[in-house]
């Protein structure tokens, strides 16, 4: 009598199980690309110089394999995805600890503030959509955090990293260095994600050196960048509708040495800073 064929053998590694287990479909419209190859945690894990008493925040959790491996490794661990159909493979990887905590919430509208214990860094693959913005969020949110560890895309990373008078340099760029160092800590190969993604990605590092801006120098900032082929006063006037607005910024520009005319990009963090503090 013929033996009826045995079923294949579920993958090893666990986004790969869990992807064929819970029949997870990832979904383009929420820039699901799930880590599949455990390899790259090790990097993640040294880049994020993660301590026993961590409490660390990871948006975006998708099937789980980063959450377990930092629920190994930290105090405690808040994972957060907007994709309630991954709760199942989440809480198959979740529910072997007891320091995790599932936010079934998109992390652009959670309470951060109201994490309990409160994140002291981010660790995540984030989404390609929210992850300037999500990384903003929680540098100007959470003040207890000190490292951020993030995988995004290459054209973000290097835009949040950028140096002042680069193409790439913008409001991502001050408002993240303003608070932080950032650095691209280096490139991620396409193949460690399913799907594979059709962009590059990089492992970007941020090290708190300050207090978030205040919202005042935040607008400046953005009214500043809001028209990049004008000169920055004249920016500021335009987006800000403030007619008197343009010759008070060039008189502050003048006073800390530079044109009356010169762009935004031409300022470094610092400048804006003084800036800021010569208009209040």
């Amino acid at each position: 009598m013929t033996e009826p064929p045995h079923p294949p053998a579920l993958p090893t590694q666990p986004s790969l199980r869990r992807l064929r287990v819970f029949g997870v479909r990832p979904k383009r419209d929420l820039g699901q690309n799930f880590l599949i190859d455990s390899n790259i945690l090790g990097v993640i894990d040294r880049a994020a110089g993660l301590a026993p008493e961590d409490v660390v925040l990871e948006i975006g959790g998708g099937l789980g394999v980063l959450s377990e491996h930092l629920a190994e490794r930290a105090a405690h661990v808040h994972v957060v995805e907007v994709d309630a159909a991954l709760e199942e493979p989440l809480r198959d990887a979740l529910d072997p600890y007891d320091n995790t905590t599932l936010h079934l919430a998109d992390a652009l509208d959670l309470d951060l503030a109201a994490l309990d214990p409160a994140p002291t860094k981010v660790v995540a693959n984030l989404p390609y959509g929210i992850a300037a913005t999500a990384i903003l969020r929680t540098l100007f949110e959470l003040p207890a955090v000190t490292r951020w560890v993030a995988m995004v895309q290459k054209e973000v990373g290097e835009r949040l990293a950028a140096a002042p008078g680069t193409p790439a340099y913008g409001v991502p760029s001050v408002l993240a260095q303003l608070a932080a160092d950032v650095r691209v800590h280096r490139a991620v190969p396409r193949s460690v994600f399913h799907p594979v993604p059709n962009v590059d990605s990089v492992l970007v590092v941020l090290e708190r050196t300050g207090e978030a801006p205040d919202p005042g120098l935040i607008r400046l900032v953005q009214h500043a960048f809001a028209h990049r082929r004008k000169a920055l006063a004249r920016s500021v006037q335009v987006a800000g509708g403030d007619r008197e607005a343009r010759d008070r910024v060039r008189a502050a520009l003048a006073a800390l040495g530079h044109p009356e005319d010169v762009r935004a990009e031409r300022l470094s963090p610092a400048e804006f800073r003084a800036l800021w503090e010569r208009l209040r």
